[in-house]
Order: C-alpha cells, then sequence, then structure tokens
C-alpha cells in the first residue's frame, strides 16, 4: 500500500512538472474503457482536476462494454468526457481485403489523430497510456496508441498495473475484463500473445531489470517458447521505442550531437 501510495504521488507530481514545464496547463487523455487509461485518467485528474479532458472514440467493431465502462470511470471520479466516432472514417476507407492488424493499425492512428486536433483546440497535452510490457514487446501502433507528449504508466509492468488500479479504486467492472486493446470483434491482447502478462512479466522482469540471458532464464525454469517470444518481440521492435532515425551530414544533427533536455529555456 505504502508502495502504491508514493508512486500515485509521484506520478502526478511527475504530470504536472512535465506539462507546466512546455507552459501548457490542460492536458487530454484517451478513454478506452481498458485499465491502463483508467489508471492514466484518474492521476491526470488528481494533477489537473478539471484541467482534463477524457475523449472516448468507439468504432463498429467496439464492444459495448468499452463506453459503459469508461462512462462509470469518469462518473466516479468526475471526469469531463466527450464522444468522437471513428465509425464513419473507418467506412470511408476499410474493404473486404483488410486484414485485422490494418484495420487495428487504422483504428489506433485515428484515434491519435483525432486526440491531437483536441489537444491543439484545448490547448492540452495529449497523456499516453501505454505500460512497460506493450513498449518492450512493441505491442502497439507506431504513430497511433504510441504517440503521446507525457506518458505516466510507460516504466509499470502490465501486472503492475492492476494492482495499482486496485489501489486507485478503479471499477472492478474496468479490472476484471481481459485486457483488450479493443480494436476488432473480440479482440484480447493475451489471445493475440499466446501468454498472459503475468508470465510474460515474470520473463519481462528478469530479462530486462536483472539482466539475465536466455541461459539462465531456462535455468531457472522458464520455458523456452516464452522465452524466445518476448526476446524476439524486444529486438523486433526496438523501432517502435525510437524517434525517426535522421542521416547525419551536418556538424550538429538532430539526435546525434544535437541533445539539448526538452526543459532547457535558452
Amino acid at each position: 500500500m505504502q508502495r502504491f501510495k508514493l508512486l500515485e504521488k509521484f506520478l502526478v507530481n511527475f504530470l504536472r512538472d512535465e506539462v507546466y514545464k512546455t507552459s501548457f496547463t490542460k492536458a487530454v487523455v484517451g478513454l478506452s474503457g481498458g485499465i491502463d487509461s483508467a489508471v492514466v485518467a484518474v492521476l491526470a485528474k488528481k494533477a489537473f482536476g478539471d484541467d482534463l479532458l477524457c475523449v472516448m472514440m468507439p468504432s463498429q467493431f467496439s464492444s459495448k462494454e468499452s463506453i459503459i465502462d469508461a462512462k462509470e470511470l469518469c462518473d466516479k471520479f468526475d471526469l469531463r468526457y466527450e464522444i468522437v466516432s471513428i465509425e464513419p472514417m473507418l467506412k470511408a476507407y476499410i474493404d473486404n481485403d483488410m486484414s485485422n492488424l490494418r484495420v487495428g493499425n487504422l483504428s489506433a492512428r485515428l484515434r491519435m489523430a483525432i486526440l491531437y486536433d483536441i489537444s491543439a483546440k484545448e490547448r492540452a497535452l495529449v497523456i499516453g497510456t501505454s505500460n512497460k510490457s506493450e513498449l518492450l514487446l512493441g505491442y502497439g501502433t507506431l504513430f497511433g496508441d504510441l504517440a503521446s507528449a507525457v506518458n505516466p504508466i510507460g516504466d509499470i509492468y502490465k501486472s503492475d498495473i492492476f494492482k495499482f488500479a486496485e489501489y486507485l479504486e478503479i471499477p472492478e467492472s474496468i479490472i476484471s475484463k481481459p485486457p483488450s486493446a479493443d480494436l476488432w470483434e473480440n479482440q484480447k491482447d493475451e489471445d493475440d500473445l499466446g501468454y498472459t502478462y503475468e508470465q510474460i512479466d515474470k520473463v519481462l522482469k528478469r530479462y530486462v531489470d536483472d539482466r539475465l540471458n536466455k541461459n539462465e532464464l531456462l535455468k531457472i525454469g522458464f520455458e523456452e517458447k516464452l522465452c524466445d517470444l518476448v526476446i524476439d518481440k524486444i529486438y523486433q521492435n526496438q523501432f517502435k521505442r525510437k524517434p525517426p532515425v535522421i542521416a547525419k551530414v551536418s556538424q550538429r544533427s538532430i539526435g546525434h550531437d544535437f541533445l539539448y533536455p526538452r526543459d532547457v529555456k535558452m
């Protein structure tokens, strides 16, 4: 309990500091009805009060529970929100030949385009909702749900998000449902990955945080197929965790030698 109390205080201060230092005073969060965006929304509410706007962006593939659960969260924590459907935009583009992956990526990017447009209208920064497990596995859409100005939970594993959500008193309807990006009908994260987040996070923590190699993971009892999945995804998706690589052709190049922190002011 004390751990999560300290974590909550740190992340609320982190959000305020990172947003205010850019001269912004408002924030916007995409609210999916899932546990990650719920945790971020509650933290952002504590940081910004009524200067937080939550945006629900359902499609024709979204489950009914997504909006119901998101509204329950807004009612409980007095979150200001609006609903913008992406269904008309999806219908205007998709066809029967599109795979679930393409539809999912397009949906995620449409939602982020809407969030950034609303952020311009509200003069608010977009707060990210991707957790550490998703970032390490590359389980997200580049320039879609992975995009944000500030991310308070990107260093928290998914299995720990559940415990943090209980501490924050997120509604049980959100905590207990299977994790889903809700990008196509009946989509479930753990079905896509083939393992539960609990199983995956145990490997991630030992491989990333404790720096064990694959042989050491196998020696302490982890399944080889699971280790291969986790390690392969970490390296295959490194490009998602980096800004675009710029070819260096001058003396001082962005991302190479020009590396000022974002909060430096001349």
